[in-house]
């Protein structure tokens, strides 16, 4: 099938009509489910709660013929609790499409599952090897590590110096996936880490780590880090007075994440993003971010809005005719999609975002600028 390309649904009018409770027109009458299935407990829940909070603000808000219905289920961390979550949905909702877990872990587990239903998983988990598995339903809408973490290991060596670079990674499945590619864009631009260390996500003491960073003569710090545990290693480096810089992974730009640290403790820190609703100002994303205040109470980040994007392009399949599961994943796979954050388009696996960005704090804000844009990273576009 030609791509076909598709302008987002939510235009600034929209948004405004979302803020002000503006009536809607009368919907279609056939029902559509979806199911939103993130982490709202555990480890993961900063992350996992803006995933759900972007899903919601797009299904809320259908475009017209369009009616949806939806359930949210928590995942916590455990793949078995997302299994389970899963199996329950399409017994009992039999939706067209999922929300699915940024916890790579559990997306690996339901994988399988939603391959043999033939139900799309919309995600924004960034472990690489979710779209290298052959199954055909997962669509990513944040980048995959290996585009985001060329716009960290690069702005690291090449904006900021570094040639003696120390990694810490998580070990879960995103630290993990994340650490490789570094580790592969370092080689490529002649650099090798001098420290490399896998943090467990319920570690809460980064002072012995940082203690051998120190000692292996690191000149920069790498992080690849859940959002708890990014801050906490931020907030330790700057009380033992690291003097590298950091550049850290995209849980360090979200606005919860920041919340956790002294801006003086942030400052000349920057991370890779997809995006950063909080540091833009185009008039689309200010009308999101107020519209997503409103609703929730909290400042947006990527991974709220990368879903939003998500589900709006699974509205806008349902809205061109789409009404099932297969349906649906063959028009993700087969149009492009203007979003908010980003143009959309699948490379064939399933990643449909392909732009990265590099933000940095200056210590007097927890709201980081823009500081250099990486776009079309893999080429696909």
């Amino acid at each position: 099938m030609p791509l076909t390309f598709v302008r987002s649904l939510m235009t600034l009018g929209a948004a405004v009509a979302v803020l002000a409770g503006a009536a809607q027109p009368a919907r279609a009458a056939e029902p559509l489910a979806v199911s939103v299935l993130v982490p709202i407990t555990g480890f993961l829940a900063l992350e996992g709660t803006a995933q759900r909070n972007g899903a919601l603000l797009a299904l809320d808000n259908p475009p017209d013929g369009v009616t949806v219905t939806y359930d949210v289920a928590d995942t916590a961390t455990s793949p078995e609790v997302a299994v389970t979550a899963l199996r329950r949905a399409l017994d009992r909702q039999n939706p067209v499409a999922i929300a699915a877990p940024i916890f790579g872990t559990q997306m690996l587990a339901m994988a399988p599952i939603a391959d043999r239903a033939d139900v799309p998983l919309i995600t924004v988990s960034g472990t690489a090897k979710l779209t290298e598995l052959g199954y055909d339903v997962v669509f990513r809408f944040c980048p995959t590590d290996a585009v985001v973490k060329v716009a960290q290991a690069r702005y690291a060596v090449e904006e900021l110096g570094m040639e003696k670079p120390a990694i810490l990674y998580q070990t879960t499945a995103y630290g993990q996936s994340g650490r490789a590619e570094l580790v592969r864009v370092l080689a490529g631009l002649g650099v090798e880490p001098v420290l490399e260390e896998a943090i467990d996500p319920g570690i809460k003491d980064f002072v012995p780590a940082l203690e051998r960073v120190a000692a292996a003569g690191a000149d920069g710090l790498l992080l690849q880090l859940h959002s708890g545990p990014t801050a906490l290693a931020v907030r330790q480096a700057h009380e033992r007075g690291f003097e590298g810089r950091i550049v850290a992974g995209s849980a360090l730009h979200q606005p919860t994440t920041a919340a956790l640290v002294e801006p003086a403790a942030l400052a000349g820190v920057c991370a890779e993003s997809a995006s950063s609703p909080v540091s833009e100002s185009s008039p689309e994303l200010a009308a999101f971010a107020e519209a997503y205040r409103t609703r929730f109470e909290v400042e947006p980040d990527a991974f709220a809005l990368a879903q939003y994007d998500g589900m709006n392009m699974v509205l806008a399949a349902l809205a061109d005719g789409a009404r099932t599961g297969p349906e649906v994943k063959d028009w993700l796979a087969g149009h492009r999609y203007q979003g908010l954050a980003m143009e959309y388009v699948s490379d064939g696996t399933g990643n449909m975002a392909h732009d990265a960005i590099i933000l940095c704090f200056d210590g007097r804000s927890r709201v980081p600028a823009v500081k250099k844009r990486y776009d079309n990273v893999d080429g696909i576009r």
